[in-house]
């Protein structure tokens, strides 16, 4: 059917309602419809047996129910699974969900894209192509728990336990989507994900930080790879822009932080380049005050770049002083470095079309995902 047909996903409780109000339904369909495509994961709607048989023919008419499009699943020996998504205009990003023992993480995209350039990062040689809508976004959890047939909605312990905003993208430049999107994901009638198993990592984004605490009130993680502004300004140029003083000030003020509920600061380990005891013993100066933890990420190298992972001498010495401050610091255990989705290895081939014409969307045979 084609059509001006409009996907529901993505749509917020009030907007849903208004959609509902427009074709003359009652002000509880909008209730009722929240329950089958959130809570219950249905996307036909002549199987929402609580609506009447004439509304469900009608809603068919104007509205469809449908995740993003899968043009590539893989699943990794240690059991990681990506999926390579293809949207409504032929562009495409990627998602992976993350497996522990009994629970494990969606890691979403929220950009087709990135306009950082970090330097030891796959994803920053690729320019932004464009911001993800809330239903690109929401609907790649949704499309996970399909994927491991976690619907209706789990009261109690779930395989998907938990989302990081740490895909493609920096989530804090497409604020608005990202802030709708993870709404309707903590949604209690629907989804119902806790903003405590939600994490949101930016590059540091200063202006948007506080607002991302107020707002959305989910867990925040820093990309911060260096203790110096000199060298972080050039593993992660927005740094240039967003200095480590304004960044750490920001970090101290955002709201709901502390000892429960530390901010994570991820840095990656390059050798010879951020990874000496004086590098650790800097970063325990830089972050004093700030409820603080560290991930330390193993670097996983990607076709023409410079860095070299450190060594696990030097990692396990960093991480011994950030631990003799009190600070904890784990190692990552590299995931999914089989399917090429490790951290820091993420890539699509969706590029910016050029004013008016049409998207591309043949399929990318060289993708790769950034994972936490």
């Amino acid at each position: 059917m084609s059509d001006n047909r409009k996907n529901l996903i993505g749509l917020s409780r009030p907007e849903l309602a208004a959609e509902l109000a427009a074709i003359g339904e009652k002000p509880f369909r909008a209730k009722q419809l929240w329950h089958w495509v959130y809570y219950q994961g249905e996307s036909d709607f002549a199987k929402m047996t609580t609506l009447s048989k004439e509304s469900r023919i009608s809603l068919a008419e104007k509205f469809f129910v449908a995740r993003p499009a899968i043009a590539q699943e893989q699943t990794s020996k240690d059991r990681t699974r990506k999926w390579l998504l293809r949207f409504e205009d032929g562009n495409e990003a990627e998602a992976v969900f993350i497996p522990e023992e009994d629970r494990g993480a969606v890691c979403m995209s929220s950009q087709v894209g990135c306009t950082l350039t970090c330097s030891f990062c796959h994803t920053g040689t690729q320019k932004l192509v464009r911001n993800l809508s809330a239903g690109e976004i929401v609907g790649q959890f949704m499309l996970a728990r399909d994927s491991y047939g976690e619907w209706p909605s789990p009261a109690g312990e779930r395989l998907l336990s938990n989302i990081v905003l740490m895909g493609m993208g920096e989530p804090l430049y497409n604020f608005d989507e990202v802030a709708k999107a993870l709404h309707i994901i903590m949604d209690p009638e629907g989804i119902a994900l806790s903003k405590r198993r939600i994490t949101l990592s930016t590059s540091g984004v200063v202006p948007m930080m506080q607002r991302c605490g107020e707002e959305i009130g989910v867990n925040l993680a820093v990309s911060l790879h260096a203790a110096t502004n000199e060298l972080r300004d050039q593993l992660v140029p927005i740094n240039r822009k967003y200095p480590i003083a304004e960044l750490m000030k920001a970090c101290r003020a955002y709201p709901g932080a502390n000892n429960a509920r530390r901010i994570t600061f991820e840095y990656i380990m390059l050798k010879g380049i951020n990874d000496s005891p004086a590098d650790a013993h800097q970063l325990v100066r830089l972050v004093k005050g700030i409820p603080a933890k560290f991930n330390l990420i193993p670097y996983n190298s990607w076709p023409g770049s410079e860095f070299e992972c450190s060594t696990g001498g030097a990692m396990k010495r960093f991480a011994e002083i950030l631990n003799d401050n009190s600070l904890s610091a784990p190692i990552r255990v590299p995931r999914g470095r089989d399917i090429m989705a490790a951290c820091g290895q993420l890539k699509s081939a969706s590029m910016r079309q050029r004013k008016n014409n049409r998207p591309a969307a043949e399929p990318i045979t060289d993708a790769a995902l950034t994972i936490p």
